[in-house]
């Protein structure tokens, strides 16, 4: 049984008979709670290789049977709990009572029939940075401060009240445990906010919401939430082994921004050499749009009512005149064997 010793708690719901996990998920496992056999781990012996061959065995492998023990693991716990019948309304409020009056065996009663309400909240939170057997424990200690916490005279269901302090905890171990550079829990509760309005509106909208669509959706201004997604983004190592078999680092693959690329640096040298040609194909009008639209020649980059002004037509005459200068130029550039995005972006 699970060492009831350690937990704490927050949270909601009373279909906890059978949890099941979302499909997709690296850590998810098929749910069997209740008397079910689970198969003992049994290593085959390994045929004897020499240690040449034995140290280049693919990384991946260990990596699986590493996996493989914590979904055993997982799946050992889940069919332990799955033998602790929930509690009624009347059996939640006699054990709580018990549970206040300092009565151990209440307390422990009131913990273990909801330890499957802990597994059902700590599954939303999958794929945040905490293993899921962690996100668990969490959860547990969540739940035995709701069970010390909670109130039966008040008239509501343990679960509802649990489900709270489960997701807490939760939470609070998600923010100070997977962060290499650890953040304010204000700012973290902030980010969790847009997390949760992302996928809401990723459910109703069938498709990644844009910023400015989750920003209407919180009542925040489109920075604000720029800021939270940036946060949000995650760190990783340079030395992290990339690869089919790992046999690099990620350092490896990450180009070196201060040395020039030979063919880039000659790529330009023939566009920007060839600049003044391709423009003299276009009319005076065209070029001097294209020059202070695009910042060439020494022109700053203008908007269209700035150079509309400038040259004296209407900002929707600038659009069009650059609309004809760039299909010019494409045809210019692209029978010479450049691509006109390669100085119009």
């Amino acid at each position: 049984m699970a060492d009831l010793t350690r937990l704490d708690g927050e949270g909601t719901t009373d279909d906890m008979d059978s949890v099941e996990f979302e499909e997709g998920n690296n850590e998810s496992v098929p749910l069997q709670l209740g008397a079910e056999s689970v198969q003992e781990e049994q290593e085959e012996p390994e045929p004897l290789t020499p240690p040449t061959v034995k140290e280049r065995a693919p990384r991946r492998r260990r990596a699986q049977t590493a996996y493989q023990a914590s979904l055993d693991a997982t799946q050992i716990y889940l069919n332990e709990i799955g033998y602790s019948p929930l509690l009624s309304a009347e059996e939640e409020v006699y054990y709580s009572r018990r549970a206040q009056r300092g009565d151990a065996a209440a307390r422990a009663r009131m913990i273990e029939s909801n330890l499957r309400l802990v597994v059902k909240i700590a599954r939303r939170y999958m794929n945040r940075g905490l293993a899921f057997l962690d996100l668990i424990e969490e959860g547990n200690l969540g739940l035995i401060r709701a069970v010390e916490k909670f109130d039966p005279e008040r008239g509501f269901r343990f679960s509802t009240y649990a489900t709270w302090w489960i997701r807490q905890t939760i939470e609070r171990a998600i923010m100070n445990q997977t962060r290499t550079i650890r953040l304010p829990i204000h700012v973290i509760k902030e980010i969790n906010q847009y997390l949760r309005a992302a996928r809401k509106l990723t459910q109703q909208l069938d498709h990644e919401p844009t910023v400015e669509e989750i920003a209407e959706h919180m009542g925040r201004d489109v920075e604000d939430v720029r800021r939270m997604r940036g946060l949000n983004e995650g760190t990783t190592s340079v030395d992290v082994p990339i690869g089919r078999d790992a046999d690099r680092v990620l350092l490896d693959a990450i180009p070196d921004e201060n040395n020039v690329d030979p063919v880039s640096a000659l790529q330009d040298g023939d566009v920007f050499g060839n600049l003044g040609a391709w423009l003299g194909e276009l009319t005076d009008k065209q070029r001097a749009v294209v020059e202070r639209r695009f910042g060439l020649n020494g022109h700053d980059r203008a908007t269209l009512e700035q150079v509309g002004n400038e040259i004296g037509v209407t900002r929707e005459r600038v659009r069009q005149i650059q609309i004809d200068a760039l299909r010019r130029l494409r045809e210019v550039m692209e029978r010479e064997g450049f691509s006109q995005d390669a100085v119009f972006g």
